[in-house]
């Protein structure tokens, strides 16, 4: 039964033959008993006829044009005395096509030739009896028409509403499947920014104890056993970050499957501290104000600052640098500043991010800055060396 449907559904030109054949059948025979005698009248009504069973075939495919023609129908109907027949069915059929699927001026055309069409045709043809039954007749017989153009519109109106829930459906899609991109890559941005602060500092970390550590190795062992020691901690440092970082990454796993650290913070600032000075670059290190705790998100940004502020002084600063870092508490700001007396960094790093992977890190520190909306301005110091200094709002820690 189901593929009869479907099949029906895929060939609706081929039904409206079918019904149309059946119509023709049925006005043939009238046309036989109802002219018998008259050879005009009958070629008048096979005419007629064989109109209005087109116009039943191909009214989906032309709905306009088979308007016109049942018309033209009802016109020969009424100058060659051919009465009501079986045929004239069509237009009813038509009058319902073109309120559902035909423009706007053929739907407006048959609603008013349907109206019209019964007083007409009692006009031309008048009821037996008094004026009474004339009006109801008129009445009676202009009620399919309207129903027909009224079930023609419905199905129109249907129809548009149900294709703007579709259009609505998907643009809300659209809408969905943008947001979800921003969403992957704002988060491929933050996860790029924290594997960028994790592997350029500790890196540099060992890099500068492994230098160390085969400068020393054949005159004091004990400092390159230290060194290597070191070497071995900031390394599994790095791993345990970079661990909690592409768990971000994994889906359809346990918090079993991986052991995930806290993201480091304000108060984690003083072990930072003595790592670099372990790595050999001398660090002041105050804090002013009253500490409290903070929105992570801000403990988050004021850690990744100081760490890449410190590991560019390594980078760019050559050597007998030293460094300060202040951290300072406002009522509803936090303040931080890195400076350093060394050469500096190249004008292009800190200007225009650096071309072939230079000044990503100060990249990185802008969009934090941006994303607690906080301020941030890098540059060179007027007595040599290089200040780092950023604002950050504080807010209740969530």
């Amino acid at each position: 039964m189901q593929r009869l449907y479907d099949f029906l559904r895929r060939h609706p030109t081929g039904v409206d033959t079918f019904w149309a054949a059946i119509l023709l059948m049925l006005g043939g025979l009238w046309v036989a008993e109802e002219t018998a005698g008259d050879p005009a009248r009958r070629f008048a009504g096979i005419l007629v006829i064989a109109a209005l069973c087109t116009v039943v075939a191909l009214r989906r495919r032309a709905p306009e044009l088979m308007l016109l023609i049942a018309t033209g129908a009802g016109v020969v109907q009424l100058l060659t005395d051919i009465r009501q027949n079986p045929a004239d069915f069509g237009m009813l059929v038509i009058v319902y096509t073109v309120a559902a699927n035909g423009a706007r001026w053929a739907s407006r055309f048959a609603l008013a030739a349907g109206l019209a069409a019964p007083a007409v045709y009692n006009l031309r043809w008048p009821p037996q009896g008094p004026e009474g039954p004339f009006v109801i007749v008129v009445i009676f017989m202009t009620v399919p028409f309207a129903l027909a153009w009224v079930l023609g519109d419905s199905v129109r109106t249907r129809r548009a509403y149900y294709a703007q829930l579709e259009e609505r459906a998907a643009r809300l899609e659209k809408e969905r499947e943008a947001q979800a991109k921003m969403a992957v890559a704002a988060e491929r941005s933050r996860i790029a920014r924290e594997l960028h602060d994790v592997v350029a500092h500790n890196v540099s970390v060992m890099v500068v104890q492994a230098d160390g550590a085969a400068y020393v190795l054949d005159t004091s062992p004990e400092q390159a056993k230290q060194a290597l020691e070191t070497i071995s901690g900031t390394g599994r440092q790095a791993l345990a970050e970079m661990r909690r970082l592409l768990g971000v990454l994994r889906t359809g796993e346990s918090d079993e499957c991986g052991e995930y650290v806290p993201q480091p913070d304000v108060r984690q600032l003083g072990d930072l501290i003595e790592q670099v000075r372990g790595a050999g670059l001398p660090v002041d290190f105050r804090v002013g104000g009253k500490p409290r705790p903070l929105a992570s998100g801000v403990e988050l940004t004021a850690y990744r600052i100081v760490q890449e502020a410190l590991t560019n002084t390594r980078k760019h600063g050559g050597p007998d640098v030293g460094a300060s870092v202040r951290l300072t508490y406002g009522d509803s700001e936090l303040e931080l500043l890195v400076e350093d007396d060394g050469r500096g960094a190249q004008r292009q790093v800190y200007e225009k991010g650096g071309t072939d992977g230079l000044g990503q890190g100060l990249i990185g520190m802008r969009e934090r800055v941006g994303m607690v909306g906080g301020r941030l301005d890098a540059g060179p110091r007027p007595g040599g060396g290089f200040r780092i200094s950023a604002v950050l709002p504080l807010k209740p820690a969530g």
